[in-house]
């Protein structure tokens, strides 16, 4: 039963930090790791999903949010949100590589949804970008252990 609560822990933890929440998924997979009483690949796998999964969801709000835009308490300008889309434009689909960084990461994957980036691309891209970062991180780890 602890096995599968400390999984659930990790994938929430994962999920919550892709979106647009300001959580940490990073420190929890690496206490886990050093740990040394659960599966790598197990924890890496989690992590991964849980992560993709949040950076789903805010595709999907980038999907919606244009309808709000007019609102007062919506939170970004309209000169800020055509400048992110020229941008994306201009980066393209390729950008969502950088979905694993630190501040750009999240608002890229709700913009990703914003511009109609095709899903199955999306996740795709987000995937490889998100294993890659708990990989590199796993490895680290792994190796200073």
């Amino acid at each position: 039963m602890l096995t599968w609560s400390v999984y659930s822990g990790l994938f929430l933890a994962a999920f919550g930090a892709a979106t647009l929440l300001p959580l940490q998924s990073e420190a929890v997979l690496v206490g886990l790791l050093l740990s040394k009483h659960y599966s790598v690949n197990l924890l890496l796998a989690v992590a991964t999903v849980g992560n993709v999964l949040g950076s789903v969801v805010n595709w999907l709000l980038g999907l919606y949010i244009e309808r709000w835009k007019h609102k007062r308490w919506f939170p970004v300008s309209d000169e800020k949100l055509e400048k992110a889309q020229r941008t994306y434009q201009r980066f393209g689909q390729w950008s969502l590589l950088l979905s694993w960084a630190p501040v750009i990461g999240d608002p890229l994957t709700l913009l990703a949804g914003v511009m109609r980036e095709p899903f199955m691309r999306f996740v795709l891209l987000v995937t490889i970008a998100k294993l890659g970062r708990y990989l590199v991180l796993t490895l680290v780890t792994l190796a200073i252990v």
